[in-house]
C-alpha cells in the first residue's frame, strides 16, 4: 500500500472518528430531553454502522503479523 493511500485511509479515519463522536453527544443529548426512543434507535444504528467502517479502514492501515 502506497504511503497516499495510507494517508487517504487516515484521513477518512480521523473523519470517522468524529462523526462517531459527534453522534454520541447527539444521542446523549437526545436521550437527555426524552426524544423518541425510536429515533435514538436510529442514531445508534449509525453509530454503530460508523464504527465498523472504522474497524475496517483500521484493519487496512494495521497489517496481518502472524507470530
Amino acid at each position: 500500500m502506497s504511503d497516499q493511500d495510507q494517508t487517504e485511509i487516515r484521513l477518512e479515519f480521523a473523519k470517522l472518528k468524529q462523526d462517531h463522536t459527534d453522534f454520541d453527544a447527539a444521542i446523549n443529548a437526545m436521550a437527555a430531553t426524552g426524544c423518541d426512543p425510536l429515533q435514538i434507535q436510529r442514531m445508534k444504528k449509525k453509530k454503530l454502522a460508523i464504527k465498523d467502517r472504522m474497524q475496517a479502514l483500521e484493519d487496512k492501515i494495521i497489517p496481518d503479523i502472524i507470530a
